[in-house]
């Protein structure tokens, strides 16, 4: 089995910019597909429903990732505040 070359979202995206008028040949050059490839991929990922569950997809693993990284910096900088506060406690010792 092959190993596919353009994932779901790069598919939207020229999708998309076929939508807003840039030439098939273009697109062909560009991303080195053929005119066929974008008729199919216009087939099945076309309808404006589609080109929204995509987008909401990207959205969603966009915000997944923000809340990891949001949370992977809360945990180091409790542990930075609990660093310093026991400093600041041996310091009134000395």
């Amino acid at each position: 089995m092959t190993r596919k070359k353009f994932n779901e979202s790069l598919i939207l995206k020229i999708i998309r910019e076929k939508e807003n008028g840039i030439p098939i040949h273009n697109l062909t050059k560009k991303y080195g597909i053929s005119q066929a490839t974008i008729y199919n991929w216009r087939a099945k990922y076309g309808n404006s429903d589609m080109l929204e569950q995509g987008r909401i997809h990207e959205l969603l693993e966009e915000n997944d990732k923000l809340k990891r990284m949001y949370a992977d910096l809360s945990l180091e900088n409790l542990s930075l505040r609990k660093q310093l506060d026991r400093k600041k406690e041996l310091s009134k010792y000395y």
